[in-house]
């Protein structure tokens, strides 16, 4: 039987390797993308860990919302990259600048 520190260990993991992949690579908007989208991973770890142990569904709900946020931020960004690199063939960050207006 795994305890709930275990499922927290691997939650705080995960974030952690996914504010450090934010930190670190600033110029790939995919890597970018991937983080995030980890960090809402580990998020939802610990939403569905305390949601198990404590014998509620109200954590588990909260999974949901987040999985709906997730895959629209997914979608507006790889949007957004088809665009930048229609414009300017490259994904570098930088070159999101250009795009004001």
């Amino acid at each position: 039987m795994l305890a709930l520190s275990d499922f927290l260990t691997v939650g705080a993991i995960l974030f952690c390797l996914s504010v450090a992949g934010i930190i670190i690579n600033r110029k790939n908007v995919i890597i970018l993308l991937m983080c995030i989208e980890l960090m809402l991973l580990a998020v939802n770890t610990n939403f569905i860990a305390f949601s198990r142990f404590a014998d509620d569904v109200s954590g588990q709900v909260f999974v949901f919302f987040i999985l709906t946020v997730a895959a629209a931020e997914a979608a507006i960004g790889l949007a957004i990259l088809v665009v930048l690199f229609r414009n300017k063939n490259s994904i570098n960050v930088e070159d999101l600048d250009v795009m004001k207006g």
